[in-house]
């Protein structure tokens, strides 16, 4: 069998103290830990067997009596009677997750988290349990659909099998808001639970509305005598339609805020920007009309630039 150096792979001399040792083997579980994005089984394990021995007095002391005489990788082999000083026993090879080395060393001597037990808890019984892959389904929605709130039946795939699942989606949901279904992502391995799916919300374009952040905006087009004159406008709102009082000589651009008439739960404001629209001159009465108006009216709406 190979002799695992474990001061090598913790990183540390010889001679350090039990300090050092705990400090250097948080440091690499930490990164190598199979929960982590870049995690690393095969390390992981290797790290947390040389701290299992490293950490506790008395089976250091019994490695450190062959470690000096052998490197990494190297073939070990114990000497005459050392099965018999330390009740080691030859011949099973990595059960539990172990190295060769630690069971031809240490059965018999406690198992994984006894007294110089990982930090980080657990044991290499059998194959760790894995928490399985979390899964993400887009749902679109128009804007009176989330308003509303909808139950809608959707198709994942679990494993090698489709599975249909009918969801129900919160009335007044954001743009981009994930809803978490838990347990509901890909099977876990080795006995350990199942993924989280989520529900990645996305508001289709509305031909009326638009959301600027949290805030429903709707640009409303109205002739220049209404402008001009002032009065009574329908206007469309996701709660139904209403009438707005336009002020007389209300400019192109005016915002005007109507309270609980926008979107959410509870429904915030609705924000009505006066677009103030053109009739085309496509016709000669048309035109006349223009030319009427230039005339008799001589409006010049650039004075203050002169």
């Amino acid at each position: 069998m190979e002799f695992q150096d474990y001061y090598k792979t913790l990183g540390v001399e010889r001679n350090a103290d039990t300090a050092t040792i705990k400090k250097a083997y948080r440091k690499l579980a930490g990164r190598y830990h199979p929960d982590k994005p870049d995690g690393d089984e095969n390390k992981f394990k290797a790290i947390s067997e040389a701290y299992e021995v490293l950490s506790d007095d008395k089976k250091r002391a019994m490695y450190d009596q062959l470690g000096s005489n052998y490197r990494q990788g190297q073939q070990f082999e114990p000497p005459p009677g050392f099965e018999q000083m330390f009740g080691g026993g030859m011949g099973g090879g990595g059960a539990g997750g172990f190295s060769d080395l630690f069971e031809s060393l240490f059965r018999g001597q406690g198992g994984f988290g006894g007294a110089g037990g990982s930090p980080f808890g657990g044991g290499f019984g059998g194959p760790r349990p894995q928490k399985g892959q979390d899964q993400q389904v887009t749902v679109s929605l128009t804007l009176e659909e989330a308003m509303s709130g909808q139950v809608r039946r959707i198709k994942v795939q679990k494993g090698a099998e489709s599975r249909s699942l009918e969801v129900k989606i919160p009335a007044g949901v954001k743009d981009g808001q994930k809803i978490r279904l838990s347990g509901q992502g890909q099977p876990g391995r080795h006995g350990g639970p199942n993924g989280d799916l989520y529900l990645a919300v996305s508001l289709l374009p509305h031909k009326v509305y638009r959301l600027e952040g949290e805030q429903l905006v709707l640009d409303l087009p109205v002739t220049p005598w209404e402008a001009a004159l002032g009065g009574k406008v329908t206007v469309p709102t996701l709660q139904g339609k209403i009438q707005l009082t336009l002020p007389a000589n209300t400019p192109s651009g005016k915002r005007m805020r109507l309270k609980g008439r926008g979107y959410g739960k509870p429904a915030g404001d609705l924000v009505v920007q006066i677009f103030i629209q053109i009739p085309p001159a496509n016709s000669e009465a048309d035109q006349a009309w223009y030319q009427t108006m230039a005339q008799e009216r001589g409006f010049n709406p650039r004075v203050d630039w002169d």
